[in-house]
């Protein structure tokens, strides 16, 4: 499903080159569950953008479903991120004047899916995550856990194939992160390949196959 192939990423600072991502290798399978490892400022949210294709490699080959990604335009780009990649982030990212049951609806309207088929993926959606009681609540009328119950429905709600979570607990207390974390392993179950972005060692520990980048280079576990 996702293969990168000596890829490399690096920003110009001043005069000096910043090497976020050093000769990477990898391959996820459809359905598995990675995490991937290591400390502040190692690469790992890079990485994440650069399967995300929110950021394109400076150099090295991105294959996703055998297609190359890496030379799309940005609309090509845009499109294959609608359609196969779901995102879940520490800090939620909904939009505050709009409800929960509006802010999962969001992606539907950008990609002009009729107004019927929204309601009834929005409330399968709200059923699934828990979250009917709330479906009018604005995000600052929900608690932590709510809000990334909500931000998962919404990653979910054009049937991606891949789901990234970048530090998906950062933001909840003990109880909150344990109940998001049954939430996305249980979309694993269902299919859906999940990878996790996390420092916390116990998280990425609950993986089936684990990552550990430390300056930009993948090292053994």
């Amino acid at each position: 499903m996702i293969r990168l192939e000596h890829i490399h990423r690096y920003f110009k600072v001043g005069d000096q080159t910043v090497h976020a991502l050093n000769d990477i290798n990898l391959f996820i399978a459809k359905g598995e569950y990675y995490s991937v490892m290591g400390p502040s400022g190692s690469g790992k949210s890079t990485l994440l953008n650069v399967i995300a294709l929110l950021d394109q490699p400076s150099s090295g080959r991105y294959l996703l479903n055998d297609q190359d990604v890496t030379q799309r335009s940005d609309d090509e780009l845009a499109k294959i991120r609608r359609e196969n990649i779901g995102f879940v982030f520490q800090f939620f990212h909904l939009i505050p004047r709009l409800s929960a049951a509006e802010n999962i609806e969001m992606p539907m309207i950008l990609a002009g899916i009729a107004v019927k088929e929204r309601k009834q993926r929005v409330a399968r959606a709200l059923a699934e995550v828990n979250l009917q009681d709330r479906s009018d609540h604005k995000p600052d009328q929900l608690s932590g856990g709510q809000l990334q119950r909500v931000a998962i429905a919404r990653a979910m709600i054009m049937r991606p194939e891949i789901l990234l979570a970048d530090e998906p607990t950062g933001n909840l207390d003990s109880k909150s992160g344990i109940e998001i974390i049954e939430l996305l392993e249980s979309l694993n179950r269902q299919g859906v390949t999940l990878m996790i972005i996390t420092h916390d060692q116990t998280l990425g520990a609950k993986a089936q196959r684990k990552i550990r980048i430390v300056d930009g280079q993948l090292l053994p576990l």
